[in-house]
Parts: C-alpha cells; sequence; structure tokens
C-alpha cells in the first residue's frame, strides 16, 4: 500500500515537473522576444539621450544622468525620458496645463477671435502637447512590455528552479517506494517452536 501510495504521488511530481519544465521554456523565450523587441523598436527611433548639460532640475539630474549621451534602448531608459524630459519641457511650455486643456482654450479662442495671434500660438501649443504626449504614451508602452518582458524572466527561472525540486523529489519518492515494496515483500520470521520442558 505504502509503495502504490509513492509511486502515486511521485508520478505526479514527475508530471508537474514536466510541466513547469515546458513553462519555463515559454517564459524564457517570451521574455527574449519581447526584450529583443523593445530594444529594436526603440533603437530604431534613433533617440539619443539628454546630455548631463541639458539636464536642469535636480530630479532630472537624479533620473537621466546615469544615461547622459546614450541611446535610448531600453525600458527604463524610455520611462525616465518620457517622465523626466519630455513632461517636463511640455510642463514648461504650457504652465503646467494638460492637452486636454490647452485644447479646450483653443477651440473656444478658434470660435470667438480665430486669427488672433494668441488662438495661433495656442493652436501651436495644442499641437506640440499632442505630439509630446504622443510620444510619452509610446516609451511608456515600451517601458510596459520590458517591463513584463523581465517579470516573465523571473517567473521563467521559478518555474525552472520548481521543475527541478519536483523532479528531485519525484525520483526519491519512486526510489522509496522500491523500498517500500521490498520491505512488504520480505517473508515474516516463522514462530519459533516452544522448547518442551521435562
Amino acid at each position: 500500500m505504502r509503495s502504490t501510495i509513492d509511486k502515486i504521488f511521485s508520478s505526479i511530481g514527475l508530471v508537474l515537473a514536466g510541466v513547469l519544465v515546458v513553462a519555463a521554456g515559454l517564459l524564457f523565450w517570451a521574455s527574449t522576444f519581447i526584450g529583443n523587441e523593445v530594444k529594436s523598436q526603440l533603437t530604431a527611433q534613433d533617440i539619443t539621450m539628454p546630455t548631463a548639460a541639458a539636464l536642469t532640475t535636480q530630479a532630472q539630474k537624479d533620473a537621466l544622468l546615469q544615461y547622459a549621451g546614450t541611446k535610448l534602448d531600453s525600458g527604463p531608459k524610455a520611462k525616465a525620458y518620457a517622465d523626466h524630459f519630455i513632461l517636463v519641457h511640455m510642463n514648461e511650455s504650457s504652465g503646467g496645463k494638460t492637452y486636454s486643456q490647452v485644447s479646450s482654450e483653443y477651440m473656444a479662442a478658434a470660435k470667438s477671435a480665430p486669427n488672433a495671434a494668441s488662438t495661433q500660438q495656442l493652436g501651436e501649443l495644442r499641437q506640440t502637447l499632442f505630439m509630446g504626449n504622443t510620444l510619452r504614451g509610446l516609451l511608456l508602452y515600451g517601458y510596459a512590455f520590458a517591463t513584463i518582458g523581465l517579470i516573465a524572466g523571473y517567473a521563467a527561472w521559478a518555474a525552472l528552479a520548481a521543475a527541478v525540486l519536483f523532479l528531485i523529489l519525484g525520483f526519491l519518492g519512486l526510489r522509496h517506494s522500491k523500498v517500500a515494496a521490498a520491505t512488504q515483500a520480505e517473508p515474516a520470521p516463522s514462530p519459533k517452536a516452544p522448547v518442551a520442558t521435562a
């Protein structure tokens, strides 16, 4: 009975090990694929991170100085560039107003004074903020996918470690089932005949 239970649990463990190995393989593939795609797509944009001289605030320096002058080719660089360079310049040019706010002002001005210089300036600012938001969104998507790829890599290693553990436990269980079966198969010792007394 003990031998049978060991075999059942060992078989389950070995099956789980196989499933986890397959999962680890797929996760490694996903991590590599996402990492390569993010890198190639960001590199294709040919964006150079700002130099140290272009960083005006301490927050910018903290986020961007480590990447100064290098190519934007990774998720963390994309997030730093989007949040601490593009957004800073957008806020400076709009006085902290969002695209939605500037767009509303422009549309109202276009109705009341379509040819005024201030309306034209609002239109240009609106276009600048629209392009800035679009670029920021694309860069942050790149960062999000890069993060997903990184998590997939960690999950792959975890799945592989779990597979090895289940494999070891499965083989130990099978070995134990053989020992248990051999123990059960040994004949019980015959009782000794009583010694006759005179």
